[in-house]
């Protein structure tokens, strides 16, 4: 097997430890001082550096290298986090991320960031590696062995050495280097591992530890000495102190300990499997749904009591089944909502606004299929925040407010939906201009523009190529806009809706299912049809006389709990004959974003668990049609799409 076979590990690995510097970045830009945050951000650059080199990505090794010696002399005490510096980590994140990109589309790492390193090694002054980095990679065991070296009096000296990048054979001039080390004392341990020098798997540099009494200029000239060895730095080991390691256990510290021992107990318990063998375990779970409606049938035709017991059981364990299979497929938002913090950072500073970014309810759970799509729309969302919503610091002080915006991302469940809203506090939507637009843009008329309600005006963003930017930038005026954004969501079963006051701000509300492969939906019939409703967006059913109903302006109305609810055909909305002579109505009463509307259709048939299937490419984008679904008897039953009716 070569180095590429364990590029899918490679790649997840180099995922988490990306994500997990960018969030603890951001930390250290709000805290300096954290230096609980530069080791965290030095352990994740250390093993990137490792595993890049393993896998023959020089460029982004070199450049781990770099960011560690920067992180070092800052956990030193040398460099300060200042501005500057936090900018230049960040930069070297983002292109060690395009790098990660680029391996996973092309199977090769960006070329050598240059430009990056040289200003690294600007800052330092020269590129080192200290006897402090070294050691924190080091386990318990060779750590004690160091220590107990020192203790008999016996040096131990960190030595890097950096072989010329013109070598051939960088595998045999590390064995010679090790061969010589080993010679004039006893090599404790080597960075990467020994074999994995003896087969060149390292940049351009490689680490050694060893204990001697060899002087170290003695030692730098017998290892310069071998062919192709450009450079030998030598530093002293110096042990940790261990007065803090006598002083008595706090409370907190223990209960720290604890919980570090418990975390490490339930992380043993976890295990990595591919994605797709989930998808088919969930492909084979959805038709056990299937089958388990056409026993649901077999058990009502012939209703012996034994086959019903039988029944009864088979969907419990099957509902049961269900809420696991959710458990498995359920992700938390948080790998979605850690991209955005450094893009609002990013973003806010080219165009001069100040903005405090926070985040709420990144634990909140979606299934994955839906996490995979929700990421590129929020982000349009979160720059139209940035660009549209935001005013410029002068602007804000004019008007009374804090010059430093405030835009925040949540996420909390409501029922069996997930509700996402991103609110900002910034100028909100200025609906007159809004209008304006939309004549000019023949979406609405003047006189229709004097009517509508305030909720109607912002559903005009929505509208296709609509935009209210003067001109075009990298954020917005391209006409690629928010449309895109609630097509998306609609895709994914979910709804999108805008509030907003002008001079405070606005908020975008996104409410989403758990999950879009298995529903509870209601089953009606129409003539010889047979269609299912969501039960999600059912408020009640109810039978309704004809003699209730009242007209105005061409619209069918009755009254429901003291309010007038519009009523529509499902026989009329898709081109089907009524039935004639029908006094009392089989009507659904369905609700969205806080409004009701009712559905007459032929006859109730029952609440029944389907698996939904998407429309093949022929009937895709067929209108106030969601999908399909296979019941027990093999027919095929269509899931109305209740926007349909809303959207009218």
């Amino acid at each position: 097997m070569t180095q590429y076979d364990y590029i899918g590990m490679f790649l997840e690995e180099a995922d988490e430890h990306l994500q997990a510097m960018n969030a603890k970045l951001l930390q250290l830009e709000q805290d300096p001082f954290d230096k609980d945050a530069i080791a965290e951000i030095f352990r994740s650059a250390h093993t990137l550096k490792g595993m890049s080199a393993t896998m023959g990505f020089n460029a982004m090794a070199e450049l781990t290298h770099s960011l560690e010696n920067l992180l070092d002399a800052m956990r030193d005490g040398n460099i300060e986090a200042g501005a500057g510096e936090i900018d230049l980590l960040f930069d070297a994140v983002e292109y060690l991320e395009a790098s990660v990109s680029h391996v996973r589309n092309t199977g090769g790492e960006l070329e050598e960031a240059n430009g990056l390193r040289d200003t690294f090694a600007q800052l330092l002054g020269q590129e080192r590696t200290t006897a402090n980095e070294v050691a924190a990679s080091l386990d318990t065991d060779t750590h004690a062995i160091m220590d107990q070296a020192v203790q008999d009096g016996v040096p131990v000296q960190v030595i890097h050495v950096e072989i010329d990048d013109n070598a051939a054979l960088k595998g045999v001039r590390a064995f010679m280097v090790a061969s010589e080390a080993a010679q004039f004392g006893e090599l404790i341990h080597t960075e990467p591992s020994r074999e994995e020098l003896e087969e060149g798997r390292f940049a351009s540099g490689f680490t050694l530890t060893a204990a001697t009494t060899l002087p170290d200029a003695d030692i730098k000239k017998r290892l310069e000495g071998i062919s192709e060895v450009k450079q030998v730095t030598v530093t002293p080991y110096k042990p940790e102190k261990k007065a803090d390691k006598a002083k008595p256990q706090t409370a907190k510290a223990a209960s720290e300990k604890g919980a570090g021992a418990k975390g490490e107990q339930a992380q043993q318990k976890t295990i990595r499997v591919n994605v797709e063998k989930l998808d088919s375990l969930m492909y084979l779970f959805e038709e056990l749904v299937v089958e388990k409606g056409r026993l649901e049938l077999v058990a009502n035709s012939l209703q012996t009591d034994e086959l019903t017991n039988v029944f009864e059981k088979v969907s419990r364990i099957t509902s049961h089944l269900q809420e696991v299979m959710l458990s498995v497929r359920l992700m938390p938002l948080e790998p979605v909502f850690s991209r955005f913090p450094r893009m609002v950072r990013k973003v806010s500073k080219e165009i001069g606004k100040q903005i405090r970014f926070v985040i709420e309810g990144e634990t909140t759970e979606l299934d994955r299929a839906i996490i995979d799509e929700i990421g590129d729309p929020l982000l349009h969302l979160l720059r139209n925040s940035i660009d549209h919503g935001i005013e410029e610091p002068a602007v804000r002080q004019k008007s009374g407010k804090d010059p430093e915006g405030l835009i925040v991302l949540r996420a909390f469940y409501s029922g069996s939906h997930v509700v996402i809203e991103i609110e900002d506090d910034g100028a909100g939507i200025k609906q007159e201009k809004v209008l304006k637009k939309a004549i000019e843009n023949e979406l609405i008329t003047a006189a229709e523009a004097e009517k509508m309600a305030s909720d109607e005006i912002n559903q005009l963003l929505f509208a296709p190529g609509f935009s209210t930017a003067n001109e075009v930038t990298d954020l917005s005026g391209r006409g690629v806009g928010l449309d895109v954004v609630k097509s998306t969501f609609s895709a994914l079963g979910g709804e999108i809706a805008v509030s907003s006051k002008e001079g405070e701000g606005t908020r975008f509300s996104i409410s989403l299912p758990l999950t879009v492969s298995i529903i509870d939906a209601m089953m009606v019939e129409l003539g010889s049809d047979i269609y299912a409703f969501p039960i999600a967006n059912i408020a009640e059913t109810a039978y309704v006389q004809k003699s209730e109903l009242k007209q105005a302006d061409g619209q069918s109305l009755f009254e429901w709990r003291g309010q007038l609810v519009p009523l529509v055909s499902l026989n009329e909305q898709f081109g089907l004959p009524e039935k004639e002579d029908e006094q009392e109505l089989a009507v659904l009463l369905l609700y969205r974003n806080q409004t009701l509307m009712a559905v007459k259709v032929d006859r109730f048939i029952g609440k029944q668990e389907v698996v939904l299937k998407p429309l093949g490419s022929l009937l895709k984008g067929t209108k106030g049609i969601s999908g399909g679904t296979i019941l027990g008897d093999g027919t095929i039953a269509l899931i109305v799409d209740i926007a349909l009716f809303f959207n009218n």
